[in-house]
């Protein structure tokens, strides 16, 4: 029987917990001296262009909501608070660029950003730098842990590993062959490389795991799709 990570390929937009930290955040910015100014502003960092768009653009839309809903019940003491939208194309290093103007520049209390690990990893020293508090919305790969960074989702041992608990047992179907697919980046092959790991010490077989990464963009399935259909009907 055959199953293929999904997880380490796409990440889902969890809104409750998005909504959670957000209020965490409105009350983070609360405490930042803010006397001289009339709203108190929030940094979205975001890919609203570029392969990542079509996941971010949701998350900045959520932002919006949520900033929007926060005004109408009064803001924060006594202050509207105002987004500062700003696009990072999903350029890895245009992050770190527009997450120091967002700090410097801009003078955003805190930052919501980034999706891919790759781009939360190229704005960590700037966040570190200029001690600035930047909320991480999706799940990550875990094995890393920064006092600048607020890590609201998921990391495999709470997500992944429990899946495929779950798929190796009798009600989740017994599963015997592994795919491991994703996106050629860090959090695929982190997350794999942690699940490979612990298919091994479960006593799955070299043979019965197939690994398999794509660039960003990727478009053509055909081959892979076929590879997998080879792979799983092997058993």
């Amino acid at each position: 029987m055959l199953k293929i990570n999904i997880a380490a390929a796409s990440r889902p937009l969890a809104r409750g917990w998005l909504s959670a930290a957000a209020g965490l955040a409105f009350g983070f910015a609360a405490t930042y001296p803010a006397a001289a100014e009339d709203t108190i502003k929030i940094g979205i960092l975001h890919s609203l262009s570029g392969t990542m768009a079509i996941s971010e653009t949701t998350l900045k839309d959520t932002m919006l909501f949520l900033i929007d809903e926060q005004n109408k019940k009064g803001g924060l003491l006594g202050k509207k608070l105002e987004a500062v939208v700003v696009d990072p194309a999903s350029n890895w290093p245009l992050f770190a660029e527009k997450a120091r103007e967002l700090i410097s520049k801009d003078k955003v209390a805190v930052v919501f950003g980034c999706w891919t690990s790759v781009s939360r990893k190229s704005v960590l020293p700037v966040f570190k730098e200029l001690d600035s508090i930047l909320f991480y919305p999706v799940q990550y790969e875990g094995e890393e842990s920064e006092r600048n960074v607020f890590y609201t989702g998921a990391a495999p041992n709470q997500q992944a590993i429990p899946a495929v608990d779950y798929l190796m047992s009798k009600d989740g179907g017994s599963v015997k062959r592994w795919v491991l697919a994703g996106t050629d980046y860090v959090y695929p092959r982190t997350t794999n490389k942690i699940l490979e790991a612990y298919l091994k010490a479960k006593g799955v077989k070299d043979e019965d795991i197939m690994v398999n990464y794509t660039p960003f963009g990727h478009s053509d399935w055909q081959t892979i799709v076929a590879d997998i259909k080879k792979f799983g009907s092997a058993v």
